[in-house]
C-alpha cells in the first residue's frame, strides 16, 4: 500500500530484480563484452584527474608525493572494486550501487545511494565539460589558430557565462540518445587515441625529467597561498589549513579518487552486457589496473618535468612539456586532453541515464524514464541527464564542487562494501560470478578506507552533501515512497505490466529482432 508505514524498510527481492530484466517490456540491448567494458572504464577514468587536477594537488597539497597520492587512491578504489565486482556479478542489472543497496538494505537506503550517484554523475559531467572548454581554447592557441574574442570570454573554465560547455553537453547527449551502439563505436576510437597520447607523454617526457624536482618528496607543512580549506580530519586534529606533510598526501589522495571514479560506472552497464556475471567483474578490474599503472607513470613524469609549486595550472601536463621546450608535444597533449574529457562526459551521461532508467523502473522517479526508445536506448533518461548537466554547467563556481562528486562516490563505495557482507549472510545461495576473498575482512577494510578518504575532504563538502541528501530524502518521502513499484504492486506481475495503459505509444523494439506492438503478449 502507498501509505504503508513500513514502506521505507521494504527490500527489493533478488529474484524480482532479475525478473524485471528478463520479463520487462522495456529492455536494453546486450551489446558489450569484456573488451567493450574495459574501453568504457578507460573512457571515463582517463580524464580530468590526470590532465587537470593532478597539477593543483601537487602544488597545494602533496608536492612530488602526489605520485603516492595516486597510488593510495588506486589501492582504495581497487579494494572497493572487489565489492562492486561481486555485487555486479550477483545482481547484473542497471543501477549499480543503487540496485545493490535496494536489495541488501532496503528501499530508502537504495534511494539515498541512487541520489548520491545522481550527484556524482551530474557534477562530473558539468565539471568536465567546463574543463573541456578551457582545453579547447588552449588547443586552438597551441596550433596558432586565432581565437575569437567571444570564445575567450565565454569559453574559459571560470567564465561567468560559459557557452562552450553546454554546447558540448548538448551534442554528446544527442549522440547518446541515438543509441548505445553508435556511441560505443565512437567511444572506442576516442579511447584508443587518448591512451596513445598518454603513452606518448610518458615516453617523450621521460627524456626531460630533472631528478631535483622530486626533492623533497614530501615537503614539510607550510603556509601556502590560496590553500584549500581544512579537511574534516585536519579539523579533528586542530589544524586550520592544508598543504604538504603526510596529511597533504592523504588529502590529495581523497581528491584524486576522482581520477579513478568510473570503474563503478561499468556496473551500470550490466544490462547492456553479454554474460554480465563474468564480463562486468573482468572489465572493471582490468580497466582499473590499466588506469592505475598509466596514472602513476604519467604523474611521475609530470612532477619530474617541472617544480611542483609551478604545476597549479589548468593544463599541468602540457604546461610542463612547454616548460622544457617541447611545445609540439604539448599540443599533442592538449588534443589528448580534449579526447579524454570527451569520453569522460560520454560515459558519465550513459551511466547517469542507466541510473535514472533503473530508478524510474522501480517507480522512485517518474516511470517515463524507464522507457527504451526506437534507438534501443533509454532516451528519456538520457535527455534528462543531459539537460540537468547543461543547467549545472552554467554555474561559474562549478570547480568548487569537485570534492562533492568524490564524496557521492565514496558514499556508494561504503554501501557496496557492507552490502557484500550482508548478502553473504542473507542470500548465501545466490549465484556469484566473482567472489571477494577473505570476507568479511576485505569488505570491512574497504569500508574503513572509504571512511578515511571521506574524512580527508573539507567540512564545506560535507555540509553541501548533507544538504543534497536531505533534499533527496524529502523527495523520496513526498514522491518515491508512494509511487514505488513495491508499494503499489499487487503482485510481481505488476512490475512488468507497468506501461500497459499507455501501450499504444510503446516505441521500443524487442531486442531479438521483432517489434512488440500494442497487443503483443
Amino acid at each position: 500500500m502507498p501509505g504503508d508505514p513500513q514502506g521505507i524498510t521494504r527490500r527489493l527481492p533478488v529474484e524480482m530484480a532479475m525478473l524485471r530484466v528478463s520479463r520487462a517490456r522495456h529492455r536494453l540491448p546486450r551489446l558489450f563484452g569484456t573488451p567493450q567494458l574495459v574501453i568504457l572504464g578507460l573512457g571515463v577514468m582517463i580524464g580530468a584527474g590526470i590532465f587537470s587536477l593532478s597539477g593543483v594537488q601537487a602544488a597545494v597539497n602533496a608536492g612530488p608525493a602526489v605520485i603516492l597520492s595516486f597510488v593510495i587512491g588506486g589501492v582504495v578504489c581497487g579494494i572497493a572494486a572487489l565489492s562492486y565486482a561481486e555485487l555486479s556479478s550477483t545482481i547484473p542489472v542497471a543501477g549499480s550501487a543503487y540496485t545493490f543497496s535496494y536489495v541488501a538494505f532496503g528501499e530508502i537506503w537504495g534511494w539515498l545511494v541512487g541520489w548520491a550517484l545522481i550527484l556524482e554523475l551530474l557534477v562530473a559531467a558539468a565539471l568536465v565539460a567546463r574543463a573541456w572548454s578551457s582545453y579547447f581554447i588552449a588547443t586552438l592557441d597551441g596550433f596558432e589558430v586565432t581565437v575569437p574574442d567571444w570564445l575567450l570570454e565565454y569559453g574559459q573554465f571560470d567564465s561567468d557565462i560559459n557557452i562552450v560547455a553546454p554546447a558540448l553537453l548538448l551534442l554528446l547527449t544527442l549522440l547518446i540518445v541515438t543509441g548505445t551502439r553508435l556511441s560505443a563505436r565512437v567511444l572506442t576510437l576516442v579511447v584508443l587515441a587518448k591512451v596513445a597520447v598518454i603513452l606518448f607523454v610518458i615516453v617523450v617526457g621521460a627524456r626531460y625529467i630533472d631528478r631535483d624536482n622530486y626533492t623533497p618528496f614530501v615537503p614539510e607543512r607550510s603556509e601556502i597561498p590560496n590553500a584549500p580549506a581544512a579537511t574534516v580530519f585536519q579539523t579533528m586534529l586542530g589544524e586550520t589549513s592544508s598543504g604538504y606533510g603526510i596529511t597533504g598526501v592523504f588529502m590529495a589522495a581523497g581528491v584524486l579518487t576522482f581520477a579513478y571514479i568510473g570503474f563503478d560506472l561499468i556496473a551500470t552497464a550490466a544490462e547492456d552486457t553479454r554474460e554480465p556475471r563474468r564480463s562486468v567483474p573482468r572489465g572493471m578490474l582490468i580497466g582499473l589496473a590499466m588506469v592505475g599503472v598509466l596514472y602513476v607513470a604519467m604523474a611521475a613524469v609530470m612532477v619530474g618535468l617541472r617544480p611542483y609549486a609551478e604545476l597549479a595550472t589548468g593544463a599541468p601536463v602540457s604546461d610542463a612539456l612547454r616548460g622544457v621546450g617541447v611545445d609540439w608535444a604539448a599540443d599533442v597533449v592538449n588534443v589528448g586532453g580534449l579526447l579524454a574529457f570527451t569520453t569522460v562526459i560520454m560515459v558519465v551521461l550513459i551511466a547517469q541515464s542507466r541510473v535514472l532508467f533503473a530508478m524510474g523502473r522501480d517507480g522512485l522517479l517518474p516511470r517515463g524514464l524507464s522507457r527504451v526508445s526506437s534507438f534501443s536506448a533509454p532516451s528519456r533518461a538520457a535527455v534528462t541527464a543531459g539537460l540537468a548537466a547543461i543547467v549545472l554547467a552554467l554555474y561559474p563556481q562549478i570547480g568548487e564542487l569537485e570534492q562533492l562528486l568524490v564524496l557521492g562516490a565514496l558514499f556508494a563505495f561504503f554501501f557496496c562494501a557492507v552490502g557484500v557482507v550482508v548478502l553473504r549472510r542473507t542470500n548465501a545461495g545466490l549465484e556469484r560470478g566473482f567472489r571477494v576473498p577473505l570476507v568479511p575482512a576485505v569488505p570491512v577494510l574497504s569500508a574503513l578506507l572509504t571512511i578515511w578518504l571521506s574524512l580527508n575532504l573539507t567540512l564545506e563538502t560535507w555540509r553541501n552533501f548533507v544538504i543534497w541528501m536531505a533534499v533527496g530524502l524529502a523527495l523520496y518521502l513526498v514522491y518515491g515512497a508512494g509511487h514505488s513499484v513495491l508499494a503499489t504492486a499487487g503482485g510481481d506481475d505488476h512490475l512488468f505490466a507497468e506501461g500497459a495503459d499507455d501501450a499504444a505509444d510503446v516505441d521500443e523494439p524487442v531486442h531479438g529482432g521483432r517489434h512488440r506492438g500494442k497487443h503483443a503478449r
